[in-house]
């Protein structure tokens, strides 16, 4: 039996923009959240004009893993009450490690999607939440930093990046660093999706997780993973068809991962075949720049084949 196509990726529900006094919940669903980091991000919102709420278990650690912010039922409790909290606009991440695939199923789903859009922030292992958001709960979420990470306590850029996303999205449409790269030149269009790599290799197989790439614009980074790690998990990508009909790819940052050149080998080597347009070093992800990603929206991957900036533009703001 030969089994129909699947049907591109389409552009999802877009949350409100923020507004002065728009009231946010800071979350751990991962890792445990250092409270000298959670205050001083606090500190940055509350100067935004937002209003900044912590949930009762967003400095917890579980009693015997203390890699986890406080036990799976916890932290799925804790993002469950901000989401369907009316009062909350926004719920940003403190920080990311590990946790969100022992949690992501304590999710009531149906209960999350009835309570409607809104704006969902973090990057690392939130990977696994931006998935759910958008195969669950068909809703477009932020690729951006954590209140409780360094990039957003002490870089301008990355702070700015937020920020205008948040409440001035039609000025960040354009994005990448100066320094991005081609490293397969092209043009494509496409709906955006993607975050740490190595958290979209282990959705594979399970019961959410995404069926098809066709129609998107897949965006990747990933920290202290050696080159050949990295090896791995895009072949495991690739072996399990999870990329086939992708647009483009946009690689971000490698923060700890072994020397660049090596990396970047790997990354040629393994996305090199896709034919379509790969672009490097966007500026989004473990580095020392994060820039804020939409998820979920139309937008398109330049890679000049004469040498100027890649960029990715999405074609609609973040936010409505």
């Amino acid at each position: 039996m030969t089994l129909a196509p699947s049907a591109p990726l389409a552009p999802l529900t877009r949350p409100a923009r923020l507004r002065a006094g728009a009231r946010v919940a800071v979350v751990s669903p991962s890792g445990p959240v250092p409270v000298d980091r959670l205050e001083p991000g606090l500190d940055i919102l509350r100067g935004w004009g937002l209003d900044p709420v912590t949930l009762p278990h967003v400095l917890d650690v579980h009693p015997e893993l203390d890699y986890l912010g406080g036990t799976d039922e916890a932290r799925a409790q804790d993002l469950q009450d901000a989401w369907c909290d009316p009062s909350v606009d926004a719920v940003i991440c403190a920080r990311g490690g590990y946790g969100v695939h022992r949690m992501v199923d304590l999710l009531d789903w149906a209960a999350m999607r009835a309570a409607g859009p809104k704006v969902f922030v973090g990057y690392s292992d939130i990977t696994v939440l931006h998935e759910a958001f958008a195969l669950r709960a068909g809703l477009a979420t932020l690729h951006g930093p954590m209140v409780g990470t360094e990039a957003f306590l002490k870089d301008p850029r990355t702070q700015e990046s937020l920020r205008a996303t948040l409440f001035e999205p039609e000025t960040v449409r354009t994005l990448g660093l100066d320094g991005a790269g081609v490293m397969v030149p092209g043009r494509a269009r496409g709906i955006t999706y993607g975050g740490c790599v190595s958290l979209l290799a282990a959705d594979l197989g399970t019961p959410h997780a995404r069926r098809s790439a066709r129609g998107g614009l897949l965006v990747i980074e990933d920290t202290t993973e050696d080159p050949y790690g990295i090896d791995r998990i895009l072949t495991q990508l690739l072996r399990a068809g999870a990329l086939d009909g992708v647009a483009g790819v946009a690689c971000g940052s490698w923060a700890g991962c072994g020397p660049y050149a090596k990396v970047r080998a790997v990354l040629a080597d393994r996305l090199g075949g896709l034919g379509v347009p790969v672009v490097e070093e966007l500026g989004f992800g473990h580095g020392p720049t994060g820039l804020t990603i939409p998820l979920g929206v139309p937008a398109v991957l330049d890679a000049p084949a004469d040498g100027g900036p890649a960029t990715l533009t999405v074609e609609v703001p973040a936010l409505v």
